[in-house]
């Protein structure tokens, strides 16, 4: 149904969205209510499709963000510490932020400086994306995703936008305990979204969800 989702606003979207079961939680859809797309997206950005956002980046196609949400809910409380790995636009780390506000902090990596650059650009076209910055809820860095940012975990949570060619061990450590990572995996020639769970014991469990295809977790392009 994730097809059927498209809005002429993004009103429209979420309530979309919601009715066709793509959101399973009042708090994701209050959240994603409160983000408008078209800040982030430069075209058709109440589309439930994927979006080239330029350099060879794309934004998810809104059902994708509405899963991640929900897939990582149960860690994502106010005060909660996030990594969002290859923030792109910088749109879900928009709503991940209202869901761990307030208190909470998420920081979006990007390898690319450009879209570093544009997702903090597009969190100041509105009053509280500005907020969320100056205040601290919401940080841009440019790094390598595949390594996470070992200076702020650990996290609550840890979201992953482009698809792995592996299991990045970094990720799961720096996981809080208990803790949870939602990540696209290249397995088999095919990619899946995996949730990797950190049990309060230490104890690791990868469980493999359903098929996908996202650019991949690269090397920043050269030149």
């Amino acid at each position: 149904m994730a097809w059927r989702s498209s809005g002429a606003t993004n009103e429209v979207l979420v309530a979309n969205l919601a009715q066709n079961g793509m959101i399973n939680s009042d708090r994701v859809k209050e959240a994603m209510l409160k983000v408008d797309r078209a800040h982030f997206a430069p075209r058709s950005p109440y589309q439930d499709s994927p979006q080239s956002i330029g350099h060879a980046a794309t934004i998810s196609a809104p059902h994708m963000h509405a899963n991640a949400c929900c897939s990582l809910l149960d860690y994502l409380e106010p005060g909660s510490r996030v990594l969002d790995i290859g923030s792109g636009s910088g749109y879900l780390t928009a709503v991940l932020a209202h869901l761990v506000s307030p208190g909470g902090t998420v920081i979006g990596v990007d390898h690319i400086q450009p879209l570093v650059d544009l997702s903090t650009a597009n969190f100041k076209k509105s009053p509280e994306g500005t907020n969320m910055l100056d205040n601290g809820t919401v940080k841009f860095i440019k790094a390598d995703g595949r390594k996470g940012w070992a200076e702020g975990a650990p996290y609550d949570a840890i979201h992953v936008g482009a698809a792995a060619k592996e299991h990045h061990e970094e990720l799961t450590t720096q996981l809080k305990a208990p803790g949870r990572l939602f990540v696209p995996v290249e397995e088999d020639g095919d990619q899946y979204i995996f949730v990797v769970d950190k049990a309060a014991d230490g104890k690791v469990e990868k469980k493999r969800l359903y098929g996908v295809r996202y650019v991949p977790l690269c090397d920043a392009p050269k030149g």
